[in-house]
């Protein structure tokens, strides 16, 4: 939680944040790795590196290594910075992180003078002098640049375009900010560097479920979104690939994705997994060709035999082909039924269908979201000419909902978190929910974090919702960031309840605690009821009837005295608006 990455504030066009905010920028910007070269390291990395050099004989290499008892060297660089006690390898990355935005500070946003250091330092000075020289100079240049590209494109002129992607993911080419963007070659999706980090991913993910349940995942669902697939070159279709034992062939030169090859059981060392994917509407939209690729692996899975009925997708297909034949279906039609594994919304259409239901407050139970959703989502998509622009299969899509016992949805930057958007609850919760609905058992969930490529963390989704609940929702830091921006920070303090209050409704994974300690810190704490009812009133209004639904509904089971506390604080809203209103 201490370590966590959230957002401190919100991005104002053409200005840059203070230099306190700026430093914690311009670290996160370096953290990750980027490349082989000093100054393509992370700062943390090259700090780590120069001490290991300086200090001791044993290496200094607090950052691959879980949390654990410090047993290396506490040099007085370090040790100066903190007078917390030093025990564990997370004390010294705590360190390490203060040291950063110290040196940012002072010799890169103050452009001091790091030469006296540079000796004992060489490979900080490197990167000290790239975050001088071309990454603070990109971002001053956003500054001009978001302005002048406005007027540009509100005056119907051409506007400089760039590449797309996630700064704190290594992609700092997307520098400076200002520029339209171009995107990815379609044809190249999934990119031998998401091939990568989704094989690692996938291998992490089937050792968590193997730890935790004793056995390997069969049948999984997953969301696929169009934006992330451009930020990360197909992160998701990669994990899908791996799961299921297929590897993506590139044609040399163009790195474009030509064909695929089907690893079999024997070298996996485990079953297949069995993975129905729930794309987004963009990503219909802008990568056919992988939906068709995707749908062609499938088929190719269908006819493949493993030996000891290791190939889980065969025997679904089979199981379900007989079932449908059984219920009178031919049987070309039953064996096209029983493979589709690529599931969407209607063409033309966006969207998971839970955010009108959750908004307007027009659900009674859960089975309401969970109809939603499969009605919004039954449109299958493949290769050939029934399904290649979409076909209508809800019948298709309720079964695969009604197999599945694992959920998954993989976030690829921490530059937002699953509290941020609408878009989370409805595709992660929705998917949850009708999970729960159709075949009576809650799955497995899991929120993954793909925003190291190097290292991909496997968490559920209750550990995800936990630590951001309290590393952003509760925090201080956040809340008084929020502050600084009036209407705006009010409003995204009530978007934030919101969607606690869905990810419940859909998954019902919030504690009764929380929802108190939410209630407490943006609702009865004095300070920020004054903001909220001198900027944005109706947030605060928006806040009370949202959490006063969560007690009604169920979800915060045991409110005790704060229902009460909310139908007053109501009352006192209303009775101020009417005030207002008086000639």
């Amino acid at each position: 939680i201490k370590e966590a990455q959230i957002r401190h504030g919100l991005h104002v066009l053409g200005q840059l944040p203070d230099d306190e905010k700026l430093s914690d920028t311009l670290v996160a910007l370096l953290r990750l790795p980027r490349g082989t070269h000093a100054q393509e390291q992370g700062l943390l990395h090259n700090l780590a590196a120069d001490l290991s050099l300086v200090h001791g004989e044993h290496p200094f290499d607090p950052l691959q290594t879980d949390i654990e008892d410090w047993q290396s060297d506490q040099p007085h660089c370090l040790s100066s910075l903190s007078e917390r006690p030093w025990r564990t390898t997370a004390d010294t990355r705590e360190r390490l992180e203060l040291l950063a935005r110290q040196w940012i500070k002072e010799y890169v946003i103050s452009d001091g003078d790091f030469t006296a250091k540079a000796s004992d330092f060489p490979l900080t000075a490197l990167q000290l002098a790239y975050a001088n020289d071309i990454l603070h100079q990109a971002l001053k240049r956003s500054v001009q640049l978001e302005i002048d590209s406005l007027i540009q494109g509100l005056a119907g002129h051409f506007v400089e375009p760039g590449p797309s992607g996630a700064p704190t993911r290594g992609r700092l080419d997307t520098l400076p900010t200002g520029r339209n963007f171009f995107s990815v070659d379609n044809r190249s999706i999934p990119s031998p560097a998401a091939w990568a980090i989704g094989k690692r991913s996938a291998q992490a993910l089937i050792e968590r479920h193997l730890q935790e349940k004793g056995d390997y995942p069969q049948q999984l669902g997953l969301s696929v979104w169009g934006t992330a697939t451009m930020r990360t070159g197909g992160d998701d279709i990669a994990q899908a690939f791996a799961l299921m034992g297929i590897e993506p062939v590139w044609a040399p030169g163009s790195q474009r994705v030509v064909d695929f090859t089907i690893v079999p059981c024997l070298l996996l060392g485990r079953p297949r997994v069995d993975v129905t994917l729930r794309v987004s509407g963009f990503f219909r939209d802008a990568f056919p060709n992988v939906m068709r690729l995707y749908d062609a692996a499938v088929q190719a899975l269908m006819d493949f035999d493993d030996p000891g009925g290791m190939n889980t997708i065969q025997h679904t297909i089979q199981q379900r082909r007989q079932a449908l034949e059984a219920a009178g279906l031919d049987p070309v039609s039953a064996r096209r039924e029983a493979s589709y594994r690529v599931f969407g919304s209607k063409p033309g259409a966006y969207g998971a269908g839970l955010q009108g239901l959750i908004d307007e407050r027009c659900w009674e139970q859960r089975d309401d979201l969970a109809q939603a959703y499969l009605n919004w989502g039954g449109y299958a998509y493949g290769q050939d000419k029934i399904s290649r622009d979409g076909v209508a299969a809800k019948s298709s899509f309720q079964h695969r909902l009604s197999q599945l016992e694992t959920v998954v949805h993989n976030q690829d930057n921490r530059e937002h978190d699953l509290l941020d958007s609408d878009d989370y609850y409805q595709f992660q919760g929705g998917m949850t929910n009708a999970v729960t609905a159709f075949s009576g058992t809650e799955p497995t969930v899991y929120h993954n974090d793909h925003s190291n490529p190097v290292q991909p963390k496997i968490r559920t989704l209750k550990e995800e919702l936990n630590r951001v609940i309290r590393s952003r929702v509760l925090n201080p830091k956040w809340i008084t960031a929020m502050r600084e921006h009036g209407y705006k920070g009010a409003f995204e303090m009530a978007a934030s309840i919101d969607y606690l209050f869905a990810y419940d409704a859909t998954t019902h994974l919030i504690d009764d605690y929380q929802y108190q300690h939410v209630a407490d810190a943006l609702l009865f704490d004095r300070d920020n009821k004054a903001f909220l009812e001198q900027h944005n009133p109706a947030a605060l209004e928006e806040m009370a009837e949202r959490l006063l639904e969560a007690t009604q509904r169920g979800l915060w089971q045991e409110p005790g005295d704060y229902a009460e506390r909310l139908q007053t604080l109501l009352l006192e809203i209303d009775s101020s608006q009417e005030a207002n209103c008086k000639p």
